[in-house]
């Protein structure tokens, strides 16, 4: 099943419109009109040719009623692995606690006025 993957989802609405035998993305906007939502083709273009950010349950809900499938059908949720939060301590490199040296101390006498 083919998909879009570049975000944390792998959307497959392409995918299920092809085994309908819809391949043109207008071929769409009557079966979401008969369920009762009304999109531009330029919404259901975008809809079909990259995963949403955000999607409407019931946009949703009419998708799964005009291609018979559930939400899983459409959605797959893509494991990332989780980065590495920075703290600041390592400067670059991976430093031990044995690797560091204390900064030297430096004192600064005030002038003395009287002398």
């Amino acid at each position: 099943m083919g998909t879009d993957s570049k975000g944390p989802i792998d959307w497959h609405l392409r995918a299920l419109m092809a085994e309908a035998g819809m391949f043109q993305t207008t071929e769409l906007l009557a079966p979401l009109r008969e369920q009762g939502i009304v999109l531009s083709r330029e919404q259901v273009y975008r809809l079909v040719t990259k995963a949403p950010e955000r999607l409407n349950v019931e946009v949703l809900a009419a998708l799964c009623r005009v291609f018979g499938c559930q939400p899983n059908d459409l959605i797959t949720v893509v494991a990332r692995p989780a980065a590495a939060k920075k703290t600041g301590t390592g400067r670059g490199r991976d430093t031990a606690i044995g690797d560091l040296r204390p900064v030297r101390a430096r004192l600064h006498r005030p002038a003395d006025p009287g002398r």
